[in-house]
C-alpha cells in the first residue's frame, strides 16, 4: 500500500469538501474512514494511503487525481496501470477461476466505468475496469451460449479502458481494446453498440493519420446504421456524422466536413442532449464539434471556431471531456488567430474542467510551448502551465 505524499494533499481535500459543503464528520462517515483520520490528512499530520485516497475520492465524487500532491504522481500512477488493462484482455477466453456478480450489479459497475471515461477520471478506471473486464469475461464463459446482455456490458467497459490507452499514448492497445469491442459486438446483434464501436474505432485512424481511410470507414458505418426512426438511433447517426465532420477535416476535404457536420446539425437539432450508447450527443455537442472542424480545417477556417465561442460556451451538464476538448481546440484557434492571451485563458478553464485530460493532451503541450516562446501572457503562471503540462 503506497502513501500520497503529506504536501499539499490535506489542503486538496479540505477544498474540495468545502466545494461539497461537507463538514469533516459527513465526509468521514461517506468516506467510511475515522473524523480523526481525515482531521490528521487535512492538516499535514499524517499521509493517505491509496485505499483512503479512493474512499476520499469516491465520496467527493471526483477522481483521486485531483487529490494528489501533484499530477506527475497522477500520471505516474495511470501509465504504471497500463499493463494490468492490457493484462485483463491477453487471456480474454481463457479467464481466471473467480466470482461473477447478478447482471444487475455488473450493469451498475459498468454504468460506473463509464461515468468516469466521460468525467475524465483516469485513476479510477485503471483501478476498477482490469477487475471488471476479467469478471466480465468470467460472465461470458459462464453463459451456455453468448449472452447479449453481457456482450454489450464488456463492449461498454472495453470502451473505458480504451479511453485511458489512447489518451496516454499506448496506441497498439487501445487497437486490441478496439478490436474485442467489435468482437462483443458480433455477440450483442445491437445496431445501435456498433455505431458505437465504429465511433470509437476512429480513433485508430487518428492515431495513425489515416485520415481518408477513417472518413471511409465511418462513412461505411452511416450507411449501415439503423435509420433515424427513435431517438437512440437518430443519437447514434448523428454522432457517427459529427465523428465524420472531424476526420473529413483532419483529411483536408472541406466539402464532407461541411456535409456531415450539416447533417448532425439537423439530428442533434432532433434529440435532447444527453449521453446514448456511451457518447454525447446533442445540440452542445454539434456546437462543440463546429469549433473542432474549424480548427481541423486549418488557419483559414478558424474564425468558425472564435464565432461560436463569442455566442455560445459549453454547458455544465456535459461532460468535462467534451468541455476541456471544446476549450482546448478554442485555445489553438485563438492562437492561430494572434491572440494568445485569450488562448492561454482557454487552456486554465480546460484544465479546471478535466485536469488529467487536459495535462496529457499533445496540443496544449505544443501550445503552452508555443505561447511560452511568444513570452506575451503572464511570465511566472504561463511558465507553471508549461511545466505542469509538459511543454518542452
Amino acid at each position: 500500500m503506497t502513501s500520497a505524499p503529506h504536501g499539499g494533499i490535506g489542503r486538496r481535500i479540505a477544498y474540495h469538501r468545502s466545494v461539497a459543503r461537507l463538514t469533516q464528520q459527513q465526509l468521514a462517515d461517506a468516506a467510511t474512514i475515522h473524523v480523526g483520520t481525515l482531521r490528521k490528512i487535512e492538516r499535514g499530520a499524517r499521509g493517505a494511503g491509496d485505499g483512503i485516497l479512493e474512499s476520499i475520492a469516491a465520496a467527493l465524487g471526483i477522481d483521486p487525481s485531483l487529490l494528489l500532491a501533484d499530477w506527475e504522481q497522477a500520471s505516474s500512477r495511470i501509465r504504471a496501470a497500463l499493463p494490468a488493462l492490457s493484462a485483463a484482455i491477453a487471456a480474454y477466453d481463457l479467464p481466471d477461476d473467480g466470482p461473477v456478480r447478478p447482471l444487475p450489479e455488473l450493469r451498475t459497475a459498468v454504468a460506473q466505468a463509464t461515468a468516469w471515461r466521460l468525467g475524465s477520471q483516469y485513476v479510477r478506471i485503471v483501478g476498477h475496469v482490469p477487475q471488471l473486464l476479467a469478471e466480465l469475461f468470467r460472465a461470458v464463459q459462464a453463459a451456455p451460449e453468448r449472452d447479449p446482455d453481457v456482450a454489450r456490458l464488456v463492449a461498454s467497459a472495453l470502451r473505458s479502458a480504451d479511453a485511458v490507452a489512447f489518451k496516454f499514448g499506448a496506441h497498439d492497445l487501445s487497437a486490441r481494446f478496439i478490436e474485442l469491442m467489435r468482437w462483443a459486438c458480433a455477440a450483442a446483434d445491437d445496431p445501435i453498440l456498433d455505431s458505437a464501436v465504429a465511433y470509437t474505432r476512429t480513433e485508430t485512424f487518428f492515431a495513425a493519420h489515416a485520415h481518408e481511410r477513417g472518413l471511409r470507414a465511418l462513412e461505411i458505418a452511416i450507411d449501415a446504421a439503423p435509420p433515424p426512426g427513435d431517438v437512440p438511433a437518430t443519437a447514434a447517426r448523428g454522432a457517427l456524422h459529427m465523428r465524420a465532420a472531424v476526420i473529413a477535416g483532419r483529411a483536408g476535404d472541406v466539402d464532407a466536413a461541411n456535409t456531415h457536420l450539416a447533417e448532425a446539425r439537423r439530428l442533434g437539432d432532433q434529440v435532447p442532449e444527453a449521453i446514448y450508447a456511451g457518447t454525447a450527443f446533442g445540440p452542445s455537442s454539434v456546437r462543440i464539434h463546429e469549433v473542432s472542424v474549424a480548427v481541423s480545417l486549418g488557419s483559414e477556417h478558424v474564425h468558425r471556431a472564435l464565432e461560436v465561442a463569442q455566442e455560445w460556451a459549453p454547458p455544465s451538464e456535459l461532460p468535462a471531456e467534451r468541455r476541456s476538448g471544446f476549450y482546448i481546440e478554442l485555445a489553438r484557434a485563438q492562437l492561430w488567430s494572434g491572440l494568445p492571451d485569450d488562448a492561454f485563458e482557454s487552456l486554465k478553464v480546460a484544465r479546471k474542467v478535466a485536469p488529467q485530460h487536459t495535462r496529457d493532451h499533445r496540443w496544449v503541450r505544443e501550445d503552452a510551448a508555443t505561447l511560452r516562446r511568444l513570452k506575451r501572457a503572464d511570465t511566472e503562471s504561463l511558465t507553471n502551465f508549461a511545466e505542469w503540462c509538459h511543454a518542452t
